[in-house]
């Protein structure tokens, strides 16, 4: 067993032993991936203040998310094909997230249904979904996630059009992958991949493969993924969606001040300064440089986390110290489910929680509530200096 001690360690594991087109698919962004490549940079700019001769004991990264205790303020973000990582990876991934005292986040696109995660499961878990035009789909999703006891819908509101991933289309992206001459060679080299795929039944997208009208297996999803999306969203619809659930909402994919008060007026409960992982709108700014201008439009009014980019327990300290109350990560623990399933899971978290506490002792400080501008060094023009 190699010794793990940061997430690139997770990630070179993942490469080795997942197949290339679900590497490649968590591991991408749009067209030139110019964001994709700033999310991770733009935290190296943001230098730490270090502080000695301080009180350190009695640390804790305890926090909370939209009322719920956490062990620390990092929540696993919403990750489509996870199934595809690691044999029943939403279950795998769920259940580290229990044990370890954080939210998992189950996407629309999942291999593993609802109700599949709900029955390996005793907490609840928070449930993402995407602005469909098919309102009799979208109520049932939502009341299958009711059903299920989640405790939270998460909106994904920055994909209404799908951003053009190069390294999806040129490998044929699928669930299960598709055969051909590449992806059967490709595929003789992760035996041990293919082996636990074998043992499980879970291969398609489990909350639409025979819940979506017309869509009864993997050759109708593409047709009706196509037309899925709702091209004339607004904020009066996604108003709509919130009092479909009733319950807990984040909206996840705010870039904008302006979007983030307009959050605000439809009465969500915490937002995601997020640009989909560099995955959506390339050229867009890095979340981390869009944090600020969001945390001093709303941050005293509703929650703001923030994801895209974070690859260590610093990311999340520089995060919470810009202002962020919460933070997610996404291919962070995706390293770590597809290098070792659910104990990988687990030990992304454990890196993650080790780096925050240390950083944090380092910096002076002992709580993570208290964590705030003054634990930076900023760059002048660090938000950017635009013309108006």
């Amino acid at each position: 067993m190699p010794v793990i001690t940061c997430i690139d360690d997770l990630k070179r594991l993942h490469k080795r032993r997942t197949p290339k087109m679900f590497y490649d698919y968590a591991e991408s962004g749009s067209y030139t991936e110019q964001t994709f490549r700033e999310n991770t940079s733009d935290f190296a700019q943001l230098r730490l203040r270090q502080k000695v001769a301080v009180d350190m004991s009695g640390r804790s990264t305890e926090s909370a998310l939209i009322g719920q205790p956490v062990t620390m303020p990092v929540a696993l973000a919403p990750v489509g094909l996870l199934g595809m990582q690691s044999a029943d990876g939403e279950i795998k991934a769920a259940k580290a997230a229990e044990k370890f005292g954080v939210p998992f986040t189950l996407s629309t696109m999942s291999i593993c249904s609802i109700e599949d995660v709900a029955a390996h499961t005793t907490k609840p878990f928070w449930f993402q979904v995407y602005t469909l035009k098919d309102d009799d789909f979208m109520h049932r999703l939502i009341e299958r996630a009711r059903a299920a006891n989640c405790s939270a819908l998460v909106i994904t509101v920055d994909l209404q059009i799908l951003g053009q991933r190069h390294k999806d289309l040129k490998n044929g992206l699928s669930a299960p992958p598709k055969l051909t001459p590449q992806s059967i060679a490709n595929l003789a080299t992760k035996i041990g991949w293919g082996l636990e795929m074998l043992g499980t039944k879970r291969r398609f997208f489990g909350n639409i493969v025979g819940h979506a009208k017309g869509v009864t297996d993997p050759s109708s999803l593409s047709s009706w993924t196509a037309e899925a999306f709702d091209l004339t969203l607004d904020w009066k619809r996604i108003a709509k969606f919130k009092e479909m659930w009733g319950g807990k909402v984040i909206l996840k994919g705010v870039l904008d001040a302006e979007d983030a008060r307009n959050a605000l007026s439809v009465g969500a409960d915490a937002i995601v300064v997020s640009n989909h992982g560099g995955r959506q709108l390339d050229g867009a700014l890095s979340a981390i440089r869009a944090l600020p201008s969001i945390v001093d439009a709303v941050g005293d009014k509703i929650e703001v986390h923030m994801d895209s980019g974070i690859r260590s327990g610093q990311d999340v300290l520089k995060a919470l110290a810009m202002g962020a109350k919460g933070t997610m990560i996404g291919r962070s623990y995706v390293y770590g489910l597809g290098a070792m399933g659910e104990a990988g899971v687990t030990k992304s978290l454990e890196v993650i929680r080790k780096e925050l506490d240390t950083t944090m002792a380092l910096c002076g400080e002992r709580n993570v509530a208290d964590l705030g501008r003054h634990n930076l060094l900023i760059p002048k023009g660090f938000e950017g200096d635009w013309q108006a």
